[in-house]
């Protein structure tokens, strides 16, 4: 959790160092063309916009490259934490043998059923029909008593993998 903070921060930081020269060009031809427009006494809104557009587009030319650089070394670093450390984390990852010991939500699959009900495969065949009123044709469910265990994701099929190796 503490790499995701950081990177964000780091994308934070990012983001300040493209915007302000850009930021500042247009507040400084701003501060310059206003006090122009007040010892000149025209007060004309649209003089300020062209001199900013064409300084901060003259300082996206120029610059342009080394944002060019910091945006792929920000894009270079988040694949990286993306790839390479997040599924190396073992506190992501579950241990090989995870699955032998336990046996995920077995009190919360226990239900009171009745003895009968009807099965699963004859309920999605008949899906399709109206329900009705009928006491015959109410659904049911019927208990096989089987758990269902989560197969492990990749990142632990990779671990699960490994471990069988050595």
């Amino acid at each position: 959790m503490e790499i995701l903070i950081e990177f964000f921060a780091q994308g934070l930081i990012t983001m300040l160092m493209i915007a302000m020269p850009c930021v500042l060009t247009a507040a400084a031809i701003g501060l310059v063309v206003g006090i122009l427009q007040a010892v000149t006494q025209v007060q004309e809104q649209t003089i300020a916009a062209a001199p900013k557009i064409f300084a901060v587009f003259l300082v996206i030319i120029i610059l342009g490259t080394s944002y060019l650089k910091l945006l792929t070394n920000l894009f270079t670093e988040g694949s990286n934490i993306a790839f390479q450390v997040v599924p190396k984390n073992d506190e992501f990852v579950l241990p090989a043998d995870y699955y032998n010991y336990t046996k995920p939500f077995i009190d919360e699959m226990k239900t009171d059923v009745k003895k009968d009900m009807t099965p699963m495969s004859q309920i999605m065949q008949n899906a399709a029909k109206p329900m009705t009123n009928n006491k015959k044709e109410t659904f049911n469910f019927l208990r096989n008593g089987a758990t269902n265990v989560p197969t492990p994701n990749l990142a632990e099929q990779k671990k699960i993998f490994e471990n069988g190796r050595n």
